[in-house]
């Protein structure tokens, strides 16, 4: 076997690292218990423009806020077509989702209505400045400029119920239908 090179160990501790980061969650820094930031922005829902209000949204019951990096790629496209495709089980749980990302308005109207991503079924929303994601402890270290997959669930009086982050957008949806199940069983009348 032929000896490695610098260069060669640098990208090979690079892949490691990153590999790392992708398979283990990390805790998003909002806890349970924490009063969630609120927050109004630009929102599409299936291609069509409206504001979302967190407060406004929290009236109706529990919101799921997940925040992901960026509309069309492949971890994002994989976590909005498993929201679409729950959506029926977070609206019987009395529960609305919402993505947020750093794109503009223009390409989440794109995402929202894309049948292989959001298909119409739930709101993604705009944060180009990524001052929502600050303000909810989920912006991405390793790829500045993005937001972190964050996923949050808030119940009615504004609280953090639950909080996850992975990269991987494998658990999200499961994870959130787990805590607002767990919710709901404690809080039947809500």
């Amino acid at each position: 076997m032929p000896a490695l090179t610098s260069s060669s160990l640098r990208r090979l501790a690079a892949a490691a690292m990153m590999t790392a980061s992708l398979a283990a969650p990390a805790w998003a820094s909002l806890e349970a218990g924490a009063t969630a930031p609120d927050f109004s922005t630009e929102a599409s829902l299936g291609g069509k423009l409206f504001t979302f209000s967190l407060q406004e949204a929290l009236k109706q019951g529990p919101v799921v806020v997940y925040f992901y990096p960026a509309a069309f790629t492949k971890g994002c496209n994989i976590e909005a077509h498993k929201f679409a495709e729950a959506i029926d089980q977070f609206k019987a749980l009395g529960a609305q989702v919402i993505g947020v990302s750093k794109d503009n308005i223009e390409t989440l109207h794109k995402f929202a209505a894309s049948p292989s991503e959001c298909n119409g079924k739930f709101p993604v929303a705009a944060d180009p400045g990524l001052k929502i994601a600050e303000s909810y402890d989920a912006t991405l270290t390793i790829y500045p400029g993005h937001a972190d997959r964050t996923s949050y669930v808030i119940t009615p009086d504004g609280k953090v119920l639950y909080a996850y982050s992975a990269l991987s957008p494998d658990k999200h949806v499961e994870n959130t239908l787990k805590a607002l199940k767990d919710w709901k069983a404690a809080h039947p009348a809500s």
